[in-house]
Order: structure tokens, then sequence, then C-alpha cells
């Protein structure tokens, strides 16, 4: 089943693109007025053709539903508590999640991002084709949007087009924090959010309440329902393992046949410059991000002077459940592998729908540069400009949508891409150089080596971020280009089988639809085939070319931070004493050994410093069961397979000239002074 309809789900991709134009949404708006859009007549289309009823209805709905009171008396029986208190305090949970529409604030809404919009970019593109469709498949089933997550702008956006095109306002699961920020938070609530508690699995209560609410929400076709499939934010920009939580809450009723359909709308986001590039840089560092409140947001307002380029909305062709599933009962041992194929499935489709800057795509060669090469000598901005046009190249070879202006020069595209990422880079005398904070002036301390690590390491990660918006497209062709070097022979089998490895280590930082691993070497094949790196692949050789070493090179190079970083981590779990850890203490560690290994100058990347690049190898090490989790353990605490963790460090030996073959980093690295230029 999964086959063939990811198969059909790609065939749609060229279709798509041939009839879908991206339209300016923002060139009217320069050009009319704001508090016209904002009180012109609205007149959605809605599910059914039926009035909508009201929140306070829904949460009535909710409150009576067999669910809910079963979970209340189960709850009132194990806590002596009365069936009135129990049923209080679902009210209560219910008060403070649901939303409550109001067209008088989505008119307000609507004028106050009118005008923020247009200070902050230059354009927002948005595919009307598929807006049109939306607009018909909303008054027949109920709908599913499913954005990526990458700023706080998303949602605002996504509300702001469906508004200004009559399409039924979405209600949207946002983070309970943001319910906190005065004024603001109810606003938002006004405007269509629900807030949702984090760490709710151990709350039986909270856990059907918030269920039967969305479900309710699918039943009725209140309106469509939009939530992040990936959880939260990526502060990586990365794409990120889809959470299923939601997912199953909108599904359970269609399989239960409550509802004939749903629709599924995937939205791909993309930026030119993020509103909280540094912000995020600085949370991967470990800094604590600043409690969202309506204070914090003013204090920020000077964004509204800075240009942050262009936006990408692509909205994806609608898809049916019935049709995802052929029309058949999905029957309950496949349940959640369905929907786990399909939560993937729906984030690739968000990856394939969105475009590559051109900053994207100079950020991919920027850090294949020595870092002190960025600071010290900066890079030739000719060199520069000439490789980058050689990877746009090799990125439309691979399938790449470009934000890349045809009515200006290369050149200017490049320089103006340069200049608008002024925060981390800046062009001087043909040379591009790091941009690197100034320590505070009044300060007579003298600055620490970890304080200049970290100095470095917040632009760098930067940099990371928006390479990271790309590495979609070149992932599968750097697997392969890794696992000919892995292999060491032409054999296809075992050039398949190291391809294989690399995927189940890589499995929390890429996106890999499950049981795909042969159509997505196939893919890699295919791609490095057309580019002229690979001879024609038969069923017994792969054999890369020999003028092949531009392209292999550079691909291998992408995977050089995650292999590196990957490393680090698997030398410190093997020469640790103990066979358990804890969270809490080894990330620390870890960012201390990378530092030392930075300082020395045998590291060279600051992604090791990465709080999320650690969580995810801990995570990938619990997928190949080199690590386990305590379950009877307060604290997140792990056992360790040492002999696990040294065969995979081992495999993965040939990358990393730090490791010996044990899996440890070389003594004399470790005794090495610290690089003068530190």
């Amino acid at each position: 089943m999964a086959n063939t309809n990811w198969e059909s789900i790609q065939a749609g991709f060229m279709k798509e693109d041939e009839e879908d134009k991206m339209v300016d949404i923002l060139q009217e708006r320069r050009h009319s007025s704001d508090l016209g859009h904002a009180f012109r007549t609205f007149n959605p289309h809605l599910y059914k053709g039926a009035p909508p009823c009201s929140a306070a209805d829904l949460n009535r709905t909710v409150l009576d539903s067999q669910d809910v009171r079963r979970v209340v008396q189960e709850v009132a029986m194990e806590t002596g508590l009365s069936l009135e208190a129990v049923t209080e305090e679902a009210a209560g949970i219910l008060k403070e999640m649901s939303q409550n529409l109001h067209l008088g604030f989505i008119r307000l809404m609507g004028f106050m991002l009118s005008k923020v919009l247009k200070r902050l970019y230059s354009s927002i593109y948005v595919n009307m084709e598929a807006l049109h469709m939306l607009q018909q498949v909303v008054a027949d089933t109920p709908v599913v949007l499913l954005p990526n997550h990458r700023s706080y702008t998303d949602f605002l956006v996504i509300s702001y087009i469906m508004f200004t095109y009559d399409i039924p306002l979405p209600v949207i699961a946002s983070g309970l924090a943001l319910a906190g920020m005065n004024f603001v938070g109810e606003m938002l609530r006004r405007s269509g959010a629900f807030y949702i508690r984090r760490d709710i699995a151990s709350n039986r209560l909270y856990c059907a309440v918030l269920s039967e609410y969305v479900k309710s929400l699918i039943r009725t076709g209140f309106a469509p329902v939009e939530f992040y499939i990936e959880g939260y934010r990526s502060r990586s920009l990365k794409s990120l393992t889809p959470k299923l939580g939601m997912m199953h809450m909108v599904l359970d009723p269609f399989l239960k046949g409550e509802v004939q359909d749903i629709t599924f709308v995937p939205i791909s986001i993309s930026y030119d410059r993020l509103l909280e590039e540094s912000l995020l840089a600085r949370e991967l560092l470990g800094i604590p991000k600043p409690k969202e409140s309506t204070l914090s947001l003013l204090r920020v307002s000077w964004v509204l002077t800075e240009d942050y380029g262009c936006m990408h909305v692509k909205f994806g062709r609608p898809m049916s459940a019935t049709q995802l599933c052929h029309g058949r009962t999905i029957e309950v041992p496949e349940y959640q592998v369905w929907v786990n194929w399909l939560a993937h499935v729906m984030v690739r489709i968000q990856e394939r729908g969105s475009f590559t800057s051109p900053w994207s795509l100079m950020a991919c060669l920027l850090l294949q540069e020595p870092a002190s090469v960025l600071t010290d000598s900066g890079l030739a901005w000719h060199g520069l400009a000439e490789r980058t046009l050689w990877l746009k190249r090799l990125a439309l070879e691979f399938g790449a949508r470009l934000d890349w202006p045809g009515h200006v020069s290369d050149w200017e595209v490049m320089s103006s891409a340069v200049a608008l990422h002024h925060p981390s880079v800046r062009l001087q005398e043909q040379r591009v150089f790091l941009v690197l904070e100034e320590a505070a002036a009044a300060s007579q301390q003298p600055i620490s080596a970890e304080d200049e690590v970290n100095k470095m390491a917040a632009p760098m990660l930067m940099m990371a971020s928006y390479r990271n918006q790309t590495l979609h497209l070149f992932v599968r062709p750097a697997l392969l280009a890794a696992a000919l070097k892995l292999a060491g022979r032409s054999c296809r089998d075992e050039i398949f089988a190291s391809f294989c490895f690399l995927q189940d280590v890589f499995r929390s930082e890429f996106i890999f639809i499950p049981g795909k691993a042969l159509e997505d070497f196939e893919e890699a094949c295919l791609l490095l085939q057309q580019c002229g790196a690979l001879h024609a692949v038969d069923q017994l050789e792969v054999t890369a070319l020999e003028d092949s070493v531009e392209v292999l090179s550079f691909l291998r190079g992408l995977l050089q931070p995650f292999i590196d970083s990957y490393q680090v981590m698997l030398s410190f779990l093997c020469e640790q004493d103990a066979n358990e850890i804890t969270e809490k203490d080894f990330l620390p560690a870890v960012r201390c050994l990378a530092s030392k290994l930075i300082l020395s100058g045998d590291l060279h990347t600051y992604e090791t410093l990465s709080s999320d690049m650690q969580k995810n190898i801990l995570s990938s090490l619990r997928g190949l069961a080199a690590v386990t989790k305590l379950k009877a353990c307060e604290q997140k605490k792990y056992s360790v397979d040492k002999e696990a963790v040294r065969r995979i460090a081992d495999t993965l030996y040939c990358f990393c000239p730090l490791m010996t073959r044990a899996g440890k980093i070389r003594p004399q690295i470790l005794q090495t002074e610290p690089d003068a230029r530190l």
C-alpha cells in the first residue's frame, strides 16, 4: 500500500509545479487600503454549508461525550474525589485550552498583520491553484492543515492568507506559554489558537479532554484544524521526526467511520531570513529561551526596521485519507505503522515543497571552509560566487525549487543575499568574513576559552541553520557518496548495506520514510548518474567516475559535521567508566569535550555543541540499541552498551581522523595546546 501511494504522490509533484503559479500577496496590499481589506465582507464556504456551532457549544459537546465521562468516573474512583470535583477540573482544562474564534478580533489581526508583514518582508509568495482547491474541499470534508514550523510567524501568515481569500480560518494547536502573554494570548485565542500543555502523557484526564476536543473539531467540521506534525518549532531549521499524538487524534473519527473522509493539506513555509535567527542559535548552545510575554515582544520591536527578504508559502495539493488508504479499513495491527508512514510522508512533502534561497546554497559552501579562514583572511568573493553557481546547477539537477530571481544578474542575486544576512557575514574588499559579536567594552574581565568558543559558535550555528533548509535535497546522494567510501568497493550489495547503515545512524537527523531504504538508494543512484558522478548502475556494481571528485567531495562535506559530532559523543561514551549516564550530566560533559577539541584545532565543526544535535545522537543510539533508557527513574537515565557503541564508532572510523579504531579520541589530540588563534 505504502509503495504505490508514495510513488503516485511523487509523480504528482511535476504536474503540480507546472500548474501552480506563485503570486505575491503583498503586492495588492501595498497599493490598497489595509483598513478596507480588514473590514471587507468575509464570506467563506463552510463545511457542508451548515452554520457553525459556537465555541461554547463545542465545549459542552466535549464534556458530555462518553469518553470524557468515562475517564472522569475512573479518575474519581482512583483519587477518591467526587464526580463533581473531577468534572469541574475537566471543565477548567477545557477553559484553559479552547479557542474562541471571533470575527472582530480576526479583522483586527488582519489589519495589524497587513502593516507588520509589509514592513518585514519584500514579498510573500503563495501558490494560488492549491488555494482554490482548498476553497473547494473545505466545504466537503474536514480539513487538516500541516505546516512546517520554523518561526512564530508561521501560523499568523497562514491565517492571514486564508482570511484574504475567504477560506474558513483554522483553529491552531499552540503551546500554552503563548496563552500567558497579556492581551496577545487572548487575541490569539480569539483568532483561533487553542492551547496545549507540554508533557501531558501522565495526566489521563487532560489527555482525554484534549483528545475529545480535537475529535469534536473534526466530527463537527467546526473549522480546519492546524497543527505542527513535527511537534514544535525546529531550532536547527531541519525537518524533525514527526510526533504522532495529534495525528492519531484527527484520524480517529475517520478510522471509526464517524466522518466519511478527511483532507490533509501539507504546507511548506520557506524564509529568506528568519526573525528569530540569533535567538535559535543561542538556544542550541544551551542559553535558555526568554519567557514569552507581551513586554518581551515589545522589546524586540526593532525587528520592524530590518529587512527579512521573501517568504514562500506553498500549499500542497489536498490529499484524501480515503485515497491514502485505498478506501479500505485500516486494521488495528497495522494502524500504528500506517499513521507513522503517513506522518513521514507529510514531512517529506513539506520538504519537497520548500524553496531554497541563494543564501542556503552559499551557507552549504561556507561551512565547508575552516572557521579560521572566515574570521582571519576571509573567503574570496569571486571563488564563492562561482562555486555557488555550480551548486545552483547541481541543486536544479536534484529537483530543487529555487528562490532565485530571474530579472537580475546572478552576481546581484548573490551579493544581495550576503547583504540580507549582514548579522552573519560581511563582504569587505571582495572577501567574505564571518561576523562575530563584540564583547562588551565595559567588561574588564579577560574572555575565557569557553566564551571564545561560544562567541564563534553562535554565528556558525546560525549559518548551519540556513544550510539545513536545503539538506533534504542532498542527503540521499550524500549518503550514497559516503557509502561508496565506507564500502571501499564497487559491489552494489555492499554499498547498499553501507547506505542502510548510514540511514540508521542518521535517522534522527534526516527524514526517511520507513521501509523505503531501497527506493532512497535507487533515487540517490539516479541523481548521481544524472549529474555525471556515477557510471550506469547495474545489479552488481556502483562505480564513481574519475571526474566526480568535486560532486562527491561536496556531498561528503555536507555530512562531515554530523559524522564528527556523532564520533565525539561515541568516543565520550566509550571512555566513560560507568555504564549508566544521565542526560542532565552527560550533555554538558559532551559540550565541554567538544569545546576542548575545537580549541585544540582538531574539531572543526561547532555543531557538536548544539543541544539538538546531542539529543538526536542519543535518540539514534537508542534506535540502534546501543543506549537504553531506564524506565524506573525520575531523571532521564540511560544504560550504555559499550560494545555496540564501539562497533558503530569503528564503522565510522574512515570518516574521522579524531578517533582510533577502538572508538576513542587519539591521546595526542587531547594533549595538544589550544590553537593560538583562539
